[in-house]
């Protein structure tokens, strides 16, 4: 897949006055200027994240199917989610490989910057022996379906516990099979 160019993180804080120097009690954190307005990114996903029916993350909980001891506990997490996030969209506990995951596991969809704010350190700290992906879903236009997700799934991807692998093949069939169906439209 494609390199990307990064805009500026600094992009509309242009003309910006420079930041104090000074330090806060504890002597190593830094003085923030405050605007009294908080960033929007508390009440809803910034763009291109999105803040429709896909929701702004998905989180996939992965377990090794051959071990016993993680498949109990992927179980037992996963009704444990479905019991306490009820307002969360929980997906069935796959016990093979589906899709771009290369191992056994679930899904969980959040939908709200609060929802990704309360799950996630509560995942962290319950998530045990497992290891989960959580990534953007993207709505950028004029980017070729697998290419945004092969770069969420890899780039835009944040992990808690170990890294697995993730089979990026798919998401070049899917661009393929775009390009299919645009080449069939321009005959018809």
């Amino acid at each position: 897949m494609p390199n990307y160019t990064f805009p500026s993180p600094l992009e509309g804080y242009g003309n910006a006055p420079p930041l104090p120097d000074e330090k806060n009690e504890d002597g190593k954190s830094y003085v923030n200027p405050q605007t009294g307005i908080l960033s929007p990114a508390y009440e809803k996903f910034i763009e291109p994240l999105d803040n429709g029916r896909r929701g702004g993350f998905d989180v996939h909980i992965y377990y090794f199917s051959q071990n016993p001891t993680q498949v109990l506990y992927a179980q037992q997490l996963w009704e444990r989610i479905r019991r306490e996030f009820p307002e969360l969209r929980i997906y069935r506990v796959w016990d093979k490989p589906i899709g771009p995951h290369a191992t056994a596991m679930f899904e969980v969809n959040l939908f709200t910057p609060a929802q990704f704010g309360a799950f996630i350190p509560w995942l962290c700290i319950w998530r045990g022996p497992l290891s989960a992906l959580v990534h953007p879903n993207t709505t950028e236009t004029g980017v070729r379906e697998g290419e945004r997700e092969w770069r969420n799934h890899t780039e835009r991807a944040i992990w808690l516990g170990e890294r697995l692998p993730v089979d990026g093949s798919l998401f070049g069939w899917m661009d393929e099979r775009e390009e299919k169906k645009k080449q069939e439209g321009s005959v018809a």
